[in-house]
């Protein structure tokens, strides 16, 4: 499903940022090759007008029920990301190059929040979850 993410910036600094914790911000990948840090999904004990989670299933934005959220899609600027397994060990996955995890951009007045899409995992990663993010070829 993608609990964490892994961004470098350009100086070499790295962030990783998970769910969990209520300050997760994703970053955005800006086509002037800026990047921009919106707040990942939406937790239990939060009162926001968002729905609760961070992930959007792509079943669910074909079926059109993100639709009334007016979703605009997005790549985020992430190496890698990480799921746990049932066991709890978490797997550091590496994107390949020219790749981009794609995620969806909501908003309710002045406040956004971003959802990483999900699909159903690669065949030879089906031991660590049932849900993987949603992985593009990023078109230049």
């Amino acid at each position: 499903m993608c609990s964490g993410v892994r961004y470098t910036e350009p100086s070499g600094k790295e962030w990783n940022v998970y769910f969990p914790n209520p300050k997760a911000a994703l970053p955005v990948a800006n086509s002037d090759g800026s990047v921009e840090w919106i707040k990942w999904g939406r937790r239990k004990e939060e009162q926001a007008p968002f729905v609760q989670g961070g992930w959007a299933r792509s079943d669910s934005i074909e079926l059109g029920k993100w639709e009334r959220y007016s979703p605009v899609f997005v790549k985020l600027a992430v190496n890698s990301f990480m799921e746990k397994d049932a066991a709890k060990v978490s797997h550091w996955i590496k994107l390949r190059e020219g790749t981009a995890i794609e995620a969806l951009i909501v908003q309710s007045k002045e406040e956004k929040r971003i959802y990483i899409v999900t699909e159903a995992t690669p065949i030879e990663y089906a031991w660590v979850h049932d849900r993987w993010p949603k992985i593009n070829v990023i078109v230049q």
